[in-house]
């Protein structure tokens, strides 16, 4: 986002993003958006893993405003929530949306109205949540949604289980990414989504979406304008690996990452599965997952825990 503007208005106006949804389509005919690689023919109505097919799937959208002070700031942050996911975490804390598909399937023309109804409530963003298997949706909204006006921030909140490959094409467009770094353990990651790639993929994703759009700007109001924004879910047990997490977005990702340790982990859907996640989180795991990523550098900590936010 330079200038105010964000990066999406300059693709649009060359004729850019008219390619990559031409490219994006393309790549609905043997589907391997996502690292599950499933080779389905969107185009023809089959669906993989997301369950989602040439429409996008919303369960709702409206100006949020518990998500973190860069992104809410006096007005909320402009959440539009799609149903199903390519990861599918079996502790998922929204399980009816992830796993059991609530939610209404839209066309590019209603995702475009939304967003231009969020802008026109005030929000500071869009914040795409669970946008992973729903790329190229976006893609196509976008296009009609610039058409009819949109001028404020993207934000692309996945679960980090991102191919690189999709996100270049999303170079351009994407103003913010706020990614997960769920786990560090492969095992974990087996255990929990049957994804044990999961830890290599993280990598990959966050180094490429900070080349894109590096460290967090915010303006003068202290609003997100472009950047990297990483969430970090702590588990009990230390089973998310926070430490380890930490060490590589200082080292392999920039100094200056933005990083929220987050709290709210409570079992949910079949959590209970995984040995050590049927229970929440305590206070001093939590401190303890704090001043780990505060021993491997990290400074830009997200603040709301020091206000008694856990």
């Amino acid at each position: 986002m330079a200038d105010g503007v964000p990066a999406y208005i300059e693709t649009f106006k060359t004729g850019r993003l008219r390619q990559k949804i031409e490219a994006g389509r393309s790549m609905w005919k043997h589907c391997e958006l996502c690292p599950r690689k499933c080779g389905v023919n969107r185009l023809a109505g089959e669906k993989g893993i997301c369950k989602t097919g040439s429409n996008a799937v919303v369960a709702a959208f409206h100006p949020h405003y518990g998500e973190e002070a860069p992104l809410v700031g006096q007005n909320g942050s402009g959440t539009i929530f799609f149903t199903h996911c390519n990861l599918l975490c079996n502790f998922c804390q929204n399980y009816e949306i992830s796993h059991e598909g609530l939610g209404e399937e839209v066309t590019d023309e209603t995702l475009a109205g939304m967003m231009i109804a969020l802008q026109d409530q005030g929000c500071h963003n869009i914040n795409l949540v669970t946008p992973t298997h729903v790329v190229v949706q976006i893609l196509s909204a976008l296009e009609k949604a610039i058409e009819h006006g949109l001028f404020i921030p993207l934000v692309y909140n996945s679960g980090g289980y991102d191919r690189v490959e999709t996100l270049k094409l999303l170079e351009g467009i994407i103003d913010i990414y706020m990614p997960d770094f769920k786990f560090w353990d492969s095992r974990v990651a087996e255990l929990t989504c049957r994804a044990p790639d999961y830890p290599r993929i993280a990598r990959d994703a966050v180094v490429e979406m900070h080349r894109q759009v590096g460290d967090l700007v915010v303006d003068e109001s202290g609003i997100a304008q472009r950047g990297l924004l990483v969430r970090h879910l702590v588990l009990p047990g230390g089973l998310a690996g926070t430490r380890d997490i930490a060490r590589f977005l200082y080292q392999s990702v920039s100094p200056h990452t933005y990083v929220n340790v987050m709290s709210q982990y409570r079992p949910c859907g079949r959590a209970h599965e995984t040995p050590g996640l049927s229970r929440p989180v305590t206070v001093e795991e939590f401190r303890s997952a704090i001043g780990e990523a505060q021993e491997e550098g990290i400074t830009r900590l997200d603040r709301r825990w020091e206000r008694g936010m856990f």
